[in-house]
């Protein structure tokens, strides 16, 4: 952990580390994260961090509000991240937004956001990601292993997020009524609803296990594990998201690009491919945001998009030429 570097009046001035460190602790203590999401936090911050070590913003976190801090924090930002994907650099852009803006209105250690002038990455919006129903349906026939399985048709029929349905526990099913609870992004508590195909999966699953995490890795863990993490009947530790996409990527290679097999599908396609398939199917708007638990139209509208195939099935269904066909008298020319 940093050291408080100098008092400025009343005020306490840490070092970058150190800020981090407690910007961390505090959002911990308070609930407002998952397991998951305190992680990635301290993964961007902590990357930040290292590459300020040496410098007067690293040694000194008030350092931010003069213009040489901003430029080197700008700096270290764009070494750690600078050559990912826009949608990645947008999600450690807004984990540092919002560690300046605490250590602005509740710590008191900057006065200004020194990411304010930064430009925001644009991220493209993909509307060719949803899976037709035949790839899915091709998923369910490849030879996977049943926590494999399990896990694409929990995140394929509750239409949840990844790091949602990674973080399950046992405890957190009620497999009788096919549900079961999840924290949200924002923290709250809410339900998730599957269907049979998950149904018939869990309790193989599950192989008599009572408590701990639902998705464990595959062997025992070679470093100190949080104890919510680890199963007490296996020793074996919660799946982690990254290895989780890893099989996921790898093993829908042949069906994602049969020609290279170079690059397979993403976790996330599963949740995008149940609402464009419930949007295909005409649900209502207002299940759509109960089942997606957005917070509003705009958000679910990337996800709500008809595919090729629906939008080809409609205006071949509605054809007028079509329509005379099919009322044509039987046995007439």
């Amino acid at each position: 952990m940093g050291q408080v570097h100098k008092i400025r009046g009343a005020d306490v001035t840490p070092t970058f580390a150190h800020a981090v460190e407690t910007f961390l602790v505090a959002h911990t203590l308070a609930g407002a994260w998952s397991t998951g999401t305190a992680a990635k936090y301290r993964q961007t911050l902590t990357a930040i961090a290292a590459r300020l070590a040496g410098s007067p913003a690293g040694a000194d976190v008030a350092a931010l509000d003069t213009p040489a801090g901003a430029a080197r924090l700008a700096e270290a930002f764009t070494a750690a991240f600078g050559t990912t994907a826009p949608a990645t650099r947008l999600r450690h852009l807004s984990t540092l937004r919002s560690a300046c803006a605490w250590w602005r209105t509740n710590a008191r250690w900057i006065s200004t956001d020194p990411t304010a002038n930064w430009a925001r990455p644009k991220v493209a919006v993909d509307t060719t990601r949803a899976l037709t129903r035949d790839q899915v349906a091709g998923l369910w026939r490849l030879d996977a292993s049943v926590r494999d399985k399990a896990l694409w048709r929990l995140l394929y029929e509750t239409a949840a997020r990844a790091e949602e349905i990674l973080n399950l526990d046992i405890g957190d099913l009620e497999l009788p009524n096919k549900r079961a609870r999840v924290t949200s992004k924002g923290g709250a508590t809410e339900w998730v609803f599957w269907q049979t195909g998950t149904a018939l999966l869990l309790p193989r699953l599950l192989a008599g296990r009572g408590r701990g995490p639902l998705f464990l890795a595959d062997r025992r863990p070679t470093r100190a594990v949080a104890t919510n993490d680890l199963c007490p009947v296996t020793g074996r530790a919660r799946l982690s998201y990254r290895r989780a996409a890893e099989i996921f990527e790898h093993t829908t290679r042949p069906l994602a690009d049969p020609a290279h097999q170079t690059q397979g599908w993403t976790l996330h396609q599963l949740r995008h491919s149940m609402l464009t398939h419930e949007a295909e199917n005409g649900t209502a708007t207002p299940t759509l945001l109960a089942r997606s638990r957005h917070a509003s139209v705009r958000s679910l509208a990337r996800y709500a998009r008809p595919g090729p195939e629906a939008v080809a099935a409609h205006v071949a269904a509605t054809d007028p030429a079509a329509r005379k066909r099919h009322r044509r008298p039987l046995g007439e020319p």
